[in-house]
């Protein structure tokens, strides 16, 4: 039969070791190192208010794999639209915005630079042009509003007062390198 003096001996033991862990409990829970009830719901309070600011701070990053694959589309259609890959889509587009707007061409001439901007080879363009104030301004207008990407860097007018307009124009365009 077992000794019940043991049993009972470990059983003090063990409610005795269960109080100490109760008395400790309680103490830690009232001193001034937890705080009362009020500042640890404030704590949680703030707490919480940190945890929504960093989740939106967060919010734009979600979904990125899809939204990194959308811009790399973006950006491969903005290359195949905005830039030929020929030179004489560059000319011919010229024509038609000039043909269009009532524009004559009387020279063009270009030049392709051998440097290369990433995969772009620039391109330099220097146009005479003739016609009247309204087509010539218009016709700028297109050539800046063209899908095709035509970058003026300078104009110069010359005129008489019964003849057209002339017109010297230099203009920056790329073409894709390697096309």
């Amino acid at each position: 039969m077992p000794d019940l003096r043991q049993t009972r001996k470990s059983i003090k033991i063990a409610l005795t070791a269960l109080v100490a862990v109760d008395v400790a409990a309680v103490i830690v829970l009232l001193s001034p190192l937890v705080g009362s009830t009020e500042s640890r719901r404030v704590e949680l309070n703030q707490l919480w208010g940190e945890l929504q600011m960093k989740t939106r701070q967060v919010e734009p990053l979600t979904n990125l794999p899809a939204k990194v694959n959308t811009a790399n589309q973006q950006i491969a259609d903005f290359y195949k639209k905005r830039f030929p890959g020929q030179e004489s889509q560059l000319l011919t587009q010229f024509g038609k915005l000039a043909v269009s707007n009532g524009v004559a061409i009387e020279r063009v001439s270009y030049k392709v630079k051998d440097e290369e901007t990433g995969s772009l080879q620039p391109v330099e363009m220097n146009a005479d042009l003739s016609g009247s104030y309204v087509s010539l301004a218009q016709f700028i207008n297109a050539l800046e509003r063209d899908d095709m990407l035509f970058i003026i860097s300078s104009i110069t007018l010359a005129g008489e007062h019964n003849g057209p307009i002339r017109l010297q124009m230099k203009l920056e365009t790329y073409l894709k390198a390697g096309a």
